[in-house]
Parts: structure tokens; C-alpha cells; sequence
């Protein structure tokens, strides 16, 4: 579905090729409003109102991005504006204070097509601006030193200003040819896609964030222009359609917000029916859970001997009145650390890192639900060695996350070495991985962290409280059936 940035941008792009109103001959040409304003700027320049601007490098074919209609015509930015740097100040200047203050607008004043006031803007004297700085009625700024995405936003001045001014990071163009409609027409145009892509493609890096765009190659870009009339109609048309993008952009907000919650409510919905056995029919011919539990002790006690898994805390019985809901007789429900080798943290102490090595994760690397390894830290080989059996991650554990954006199950699905910091659990599954993480991803279990989650600035779910949550346990074979079925209802939202 297009978006309103898409749905504006078209009727930008119709608009500036002449196809979102009619051509009338009787109008004129785009030439003859050239040569109009060309004759204004030479009486400014004459006048020394403006300076004499550098000598423009002429359009190539290869630099006009689309046709126009005959009457129109492609000229270049700098046939209409002079340009100008902002004020610039030394920092100390704005401690200091006087009954006339004047406002400097910077690059975050700057929107698509607007500017604005902020809160946080910064002001100084009167005494030590120019008045030629001075923001007038029918000036447009652009930031000049800025992030590249903000390359090519542009606002246009309402109103003469005496004490406001643009910053020296900010470049002013001033119209030679000051007239509204003219103005909107320029303003549309500066907020195609084609123009700020061209800005973008005229600036050089400067320091590690911010591009600068380039003055002397601003003034050359192509600009189209139609007659006068058409500019009107041009200009009338556009704001005509704007409140029904608006609109477009509303219902299409509320829209998303619909389907993401009703998906969410959904998914919740579907998971609740799978946990209370209720998605897919009970098979007599199943073996009982209690069978699989019994096959866990014995195999725990296995791992104990050998001395593959460390001796656990005789679990807590469940009673009666902390089982939340009813579940099938083939069923049971267990604690989360009786299905498990294991369940441990992350380390508490922050390692000393390197430049190469093993990667160490941290919340943000798995709070997608899966893993990214990308602007991870690394550990040293020697540290991951060092670590025991049951902190080391292995395919088809499960991850899960205990502090902040707690309550977040990941399966390990890489055969990759890592470490993760103690904000994330490791569990080491004795049941089906898929089959736990879907448990572990419930409306049930996010309830349990709340309920048992403690802490101010960051809340966290203790070790202890995780290796007792409660958990309903269907046969295997019904595990296998449900998660089937969830694949086939929800398929990438299973695990989500």
C-alpha cells in the first residue's frame, strides 16, 4: 500500500511535470516569467541590494532529470536567489543578555517544506547582528552543514522578521523576484524527490556525521518554470489535494496501529488456546506427559553421574492454588527448571574486551527475538574457554532475556560461539527447543516476570523466579501436532 510520503510525492512529481493541470496557450510561456525576473535581478544587482552573483556553469541535457511541456522551461536556482551563510557567533556570545534578543534558527528548525520555532532555540543580542541578516518574507532556508538526511529540507519565511535570523550553518536564499505564488512554486519544487536527491549529491563529508552541501553547486541546479497562471493553478491544485493526503495519512496510521494489535491480539489469542490444549485434538494413543517426565528424571540423573550436569535443588511443590487455568489429563504442569540441564546467566562482571574475538551479546543483539551479531563487542578466546559447560551457548538452547525488555525467549539457531552479558538467561532445554520457546513466548509467562520481576531503574527476573515458572506440558507427540499447527496459522509470528 503507498504511503502519504509516496502518495505527496506523486502529486509532486505530476505537479512539476506538467501534468496536474492543463497547459493553456493564452498564458504565456515560462520564458517570457524568465526574462520578467532576470530583468528584477539585474535592477537589484545594479542597485547593490544584492551582490553579483558567480558566473553559473549552463545546464547539460544530461543534468535535466525529466521532460517538461513546451511552454515551460528549465532554468537553474540561482536565475531566482542569491544565497547567503547565516549568522555566525562564538559560543560565548549567547551567555550574554540584553532587553533585545534575537532567535537563531538551525538546521532542527527546518522541516519538509516548514520551519519552526523550538523551545531549546538559541538567542543573542541584537547588537551583534547585521540587519541585512535579518529573516524577510519570501527568504528560504536549507541546512548547509547537517546529517545527510536532512540535506534538502527546506522551509519558506512568512513574514519580516527583525529579531529572528538564520545560523551560520544555514544558508539563506533570498528571491530576486518576490512574488507568493512564485514562492509555493519554488518551495514545491525544493521538496521533490529529484531536487533533494540532487542536493545530496552535491555535498562533501564533514567529520564523521555531517555533510556539507556545496553553495556554488546549488545555484546550478536545474529548476523547471511555467508560466505565471499555471504556477497559480499549479499552486491551488496542490494545496487543494493536501488535506486529502492528510487525511490519507491518518486513516492509514490508524490503519497499521489495527492490524499490528489485532495480529498481536491475535497471536496472544491463538497461543493461550495452544498452552490450554485447546488448538489441536487430544489423541488417546499418546503417551501421558508424566511418561516424558519420568524420562527426564531419570535421564538428569544420568547427566549427574556422569558429571555432565550439576546436582539441582529439590524443586518446590506446585500447589493447588497457583495452577491458572485447567489443562488436559494427558497433560502436566511442571516447573521450567524440571525440563532443563540447566538454567544460568550471563557473566556479572563486564569482561575485558578486544578488538577480534568472540562476540558478546548484549539485550539490544537479541531483543528482536532472534540473534544479531552485528555492532556486537568481542571477548577474547581465552575468556569464552574458560567459561563452564552450562554458560556456553549451544545450537538449539534458548536464550532469554531477564532485565529491562525482559521476558523475550531466543532460540539459538547458529552454531557461532558467543558470550552474553547477565541481563540474558541461558536455558538448556530437555524438551523440544521449538516447543519451549513458543511456551516461553505466552501471555502465562510474560504475567509470571511481572509478577516476580523486582528492581527500580531497571526491573530484573531473578534466576530463582525463572527456574520456577510454571508450565503446562502436553505428550510429545501433541507438542509436535501444536506446533504444526501454529506454523500453519501464524508462520513467521509463531516465535516473534
Amino acid at each position: 500500500m503507498m504511503t502519504a510520503e509516496q502518495l505527496k510525492n506523486s502529486i509532486l512529481q505530476l505537479a512539476m511535470q506538467g501534468k496536474l493541470v492543463e497547459q493553456r496557450p493564452e498564458e504565456g510561456t515560462g520564458e517570457e516569467l524568465y526574462k520578467e525576473i532576470q530583468a528584477e535581478k539585474k535592477r537589484l544587482i545594479n542597485e547593490k541590494r544584492y551582490k553579483n552573483p558567480r558566473t553559473q556553469v549552463s545546464l547539460t541535457e544530461s543534468e535535466i532529470p525529466f521532460e517538461i511541456p513546451e511552454t515551460w522551461m528549465w532554468c537553474q536556482v540561482g536565475d531566482f536567489f542569491s544565497n547567503a551563510s547565516g549568522l555566525s557567533y562564538k559560543k560565548g556570545m549567547l551567555n550574554e543578555k540584553s532587553s533585545e534578543m534575537v532567535r537563531i534558527l538551525r538546521g532542527g528548525n527546518i522541516g519538509n517544506e516548514e520551519y519552526f520555532f523550538r523551545e531549546d532555540d538559541q538567542f543573542i543580542k541584537k547588537e551583534y547582528v547585521d540587519e541585512s541578516l535579518f529573516l524577510k518574507k519570501g527568504y528560504m532556508i536549507t541546512p548547509a552543514v547537517t546529517s545527510l538526511n536532512h540535506i534538502g529540507k527546506i522551509g519558506l519565511i512568512e513574514q519580516d522578521y527583525s529579531d529572528v535570523v538564520a545560523g551560520g550553518f544555514v544558508l539563506m536564499l533570498m528571491p530576486y523576484f518576490n512574488n507568493d505564488v512564485v514562492s509555493k512554486f519554488f518551495l514545491y519544487w525544493f521538496d521533490t524527490k529529484e531536487h533533494r536527491d540532487a542536493c545530496r549529491g552535491i555535498t562533501h563529508k564533514s567529520g564523521q556525521a555531517f555533510y556539507n552541501l556545496s553553495r556554488e553547486r546549488l545555484m546550478n541546479l536545474p529548476v523547471p518554470i511555467p508560466p505565471l497562471e499555471e504556477q497559480k493553478r499549479i499552486v491551488s491544485k496542490f494545496e487543494e489535494l493536501m488535506p486529502l493526503v492528510e487525511q490519507y495519512a491518518a486513516a492509514s496510521t490508524k490503519l497499521n496501529i489495527l492490524n499490528s494489535t489485532f495480529l498481536e491480539q491475535m497471536k496472544k489469542s491463538i497461543l493461550q488456546e495452544a498452552v490450554r490444549g485447546k488448538l489441536v485434538p487430544q489423541d488417546p494413543n499418546d503417551e501421558p506427559a508424566s511418561g516424558l517426565l519420568e524420562k527426564i528424571a531419570k535421564e538428569k540423573k544420568r547427566l549427574i553421574k556422569q558429571g555432565k550436569i550439576k546436582r539441582q535443588k529439590p524443586l518446590q511443590a506446585i500447589a493447588k492454588e497457583e495452577i491458572p487455568f485447567d489443562i488436559p489429563e494427558s497433560w502436566e504442569w511442571v516447573r521450567l527448571e524440571g525440563i532443563c540441564k540447566s538454567i544460568t546467566d550471563g557473566d556479572h562482571q563486564a569482561p575485558p574486551k578486544t578488538l577480534n574475538g568472540i562476540p558478546f551479546l548484549v539485550i539490544s543483539n537479541v531483543s528482536s527475538g532472534s540473534i544479531d551479531f552485528s555492532n556486537t563487542r568481542h571477548v577474547s578466546s581465552e575468556y569464552y574457554q574458560a567459561l563452564s559447560e552450562d554458560r556456553k551457548a549451544k545450537y538449539g538452547d534458548i536464550l532469554f532475556t531477564v532485565t529491562g525488555s525482559y521476558g523475550i525467549p531466543i532460540k539459538v539457531d547458529t552454531d557461532i560461539s558467543f558470550c552474553f552479558q547477565r541481563h540474558i538467561a541461558l536455558i538448556k532445554p530437555m524438551i523440544d527447543a521449538d516447543f519451549l520457546t513458543m511456551l516461553l513466548s505466552t501471555p502465562m509467562i510474560k504475567k509470571q516476570c511481572d509478577v516476580t520481576a523486582t528492581g527500580t531503574a531497571q526491573k530484573t527476573v531473578g534466576l530463582g523466579s525463572l527456574r520456577s515458572f510454571l508450565l503446562p506440558i502436553p505428550p510429545i507427540q501433541e507438542q509436535r501436532r501444536i506446533l504444526e499447527k501454529l506454523k500453519e496459522i501464524l508462520g513467521e509470528m509463531v516465535f516473534v
